[in-house]
């Protein structure tokens, strides 16, 4: 049966359509104005869309739990109620599991539960190793006893065990191996992403990085007589740069800063978040060590942020708050930018042809419902 929204105000990626419809069963049929609307011969379901607004479902390719549940529990029935539980409450229709700086034999575990999840689940659609090859001075919540240099072959290794799902590595690109897993990643359709890294301008011009992980956290800053990676990431047109848009993080400003420079065509938002998202405060946990979850904040007992709590509706939202963005440009930012980035056709956009993953929200931009695959996610 075809499902037809009516009287909504969608946002498709290219376009704006006031006083829309969309038609689709597991991908979009038809979207237009409504003076272009006719009825099919068919069946359809129609749902009034009035004071509704409809956007492209969200795209998280840094995540690394929520829901009591962890990428690193290597647990693929775990790991599919997780990925159900972002989509019915945050209208994430595309996601990417996300490792931790671990043993070798933990994300080998790992990689084997996300291929059998993604097996059945087309959610997923990769994984995203964060570590273990970063810098120790800017480790953040990465486990320090796993650190190692770059080594080509183990994301080889892990890129196997994945059955080829491994779709972003985040790195220090100032360590020893560094360019020889670039390489690989390039020859292997990997995103070469620059994180936890202490690594200077000049040394970024020398990397073949074009994404930037968590934009401003865990990374050498920008200062007056060295730009860091911070300010290169802020400089070069090309480059990808994510941003956890909780205030926490990044408090506002500096989110508008790096938008006003960055645009919109070239900033991803991403949540970063732990098992602890989604949960009661107090305890919780990331790469076996502990989290305090207070005040919509995780961090190690030491005071530093351990990822978030954040949700990515409220990431959406907050984009639009802090920088003044506007619904067609947070759209890039959430769905568009990611499909493009990582080849994903038939994702980030409410075009014909593509997949029918869309979010409907209210005036507010509060999140009504989800629809994955064209179906209506309860």
């Amino acid at each position: 049966m075809q499902t037809v929204i009516k009287h909504a105000d969608i946002y498709t990626g290219e376009d704006t359509i006031k006083d829309g419809y969309i038609r689709f069963t597991k991908s979009v049929l038809a979207v237009g104005p409504m003076i272009e609307y006719q009825p099919e011969a068919t069946d359809e379901q129609i749902i009034d869309g009035h004071q509704t607004v409809i956007v492209p479902g969200f795209i998280d390719v840094h995540s690394h739990g929520g829901y009591g549940i962890d990428t690193m529990d290597g647990d693929p029935a775990k790991l599919n109620e997780m990925v159900h539980q972002v989509t019915k409450n945050e209208g994430v229709t595309t996601f990417f599991p996300t490792t931790v700086t671990q043993s070798v034999e933990n994300i080998n575990k790992a990689m084997v539960a996300i291929k059998k999840a993604a097996a059945e689940n087309p959610v997923i659609q990769g994984t995203h190793l964060e570590g273990p090859f970063v810098s120790a001075e800017y480790k953040g919540a990465q486990p320090e006893k796993y650190i190692q240099d770059p080594d080509y072959r183990l994301l080889d290794q892990w890129n196997e065990l994945a059955g080829g799902l491994v779709k972003m590595i985040t790195y220090a690109p100032e360590k020893p191996g560094a360019h020889e897993l670039e390489q690989y990643c390039l020859t292997h359709n990997i995103v070469p992403s620059a994180g936890h890294s202490s690594a200077t301008r000049e040394q970024m011009k020398h990397s073949l990085a074009s994404h930037i992980t968590h934009l401003y956290n865990a990374q050498r800053g920008m200062r007056h007589r060295e730009p860091g990676l911070t300010g290169d990431a802020l400089m070069e047109d090309n480059l990808y740069t994510e941003i956890i848009a909780d205030g926490f993080h990044v408090v506002p400003d500096m989110i508008r800063l790096a938008y006003q420079i960055k645009g919109p065509d070239r900033m991803e938002l991403i949540t970063d978040s732990l098992r602890a998202k989604g949960m009661p405060e107090g305890i919780s946990e990331l790469g076996g060590q502990k989290v305090i979850v207070k005040d919509h904040q995780a961090r190690l007992e030491n005071g530093h942020l351990a990822g978030s709590v954040l949700q990515y509706n409220l990431a959406f939202q907050n984009v639009i708050d802090f920088t003044d963005c506007g619904i067609a440009n947070a759209v890039k930012m959430s769905s568009v930018n990611q499909a493009r980035e990582f080849g994903l056709t038939t994702k980030g956009g409410l075009t014909v042809g593509k997949d029918a993953d869309l979010n409907i929200l209210d005036q507010n931009l509060n999140l009504k419902s989800t629809y994955s695959y064209g179906q209506l996610v309860k």
